[in-house]
């Protein structure tokens, strides 16, 4: 599974190419989504507005909820000290799941947010394409 954290989300919705390249992969890949945590799109759109429009507009992207058992774990991250609200979805949502399987490739601008172990691939990376 593939995650846009904030930062993939507003470069997205500001156009970066590799990044629409990658949306327009999944739509055209039966069954294959590009995950973004809700409270990851709520952040850009609190940071730019028209983000949350523009990016639930493509084909491919799909919105993971924050449903009551994501609520109280993410909570938990937060009072812990793993981060914002937004890093600690974009965490829960990467963690590996009955529904979901293996671990999840986070795309970010801000690789240094995460803990080790967490597999983040930068938006800016040269390679970014033929890495996924």
């Amino acid at each position: 599974m593939i995650i846009l954290d904030t930062s993939a989300v507003v470069a997205l919705a500001q156009g970066r190419e590799a990044l629409h390249r990658l949306v327009d992969n999944a739509a055209h890949t039966p069954g294959d989504w590009l995950h973004i945590p809700a409270l990851c799109l709520m952040q850009a759109e609190s940071m730019e507005k028209g983000t949350a429009g523009d990016v639930i507009a493509l084909p491919g992207v799909m919105v993971d909820p924050l449903h009551q058992t994501a609520a109280a774990t993410v909570g938990s991250m937060i009072r812990e000290g793993w981060g914002g609200a937004d890093i600690c979805h974009t965490l829960y949502v990467a963690t590996p799941h009955i529904e979901t399987g293996g671990m999840s490739i986070i795309l970010t601008g801000r690789e240094g947010d995460y803990p080790p172990g967490i597999l983040t691939v930068d938006i800016d990376s040269p390679g970014m394409l033929g890495f996924l």
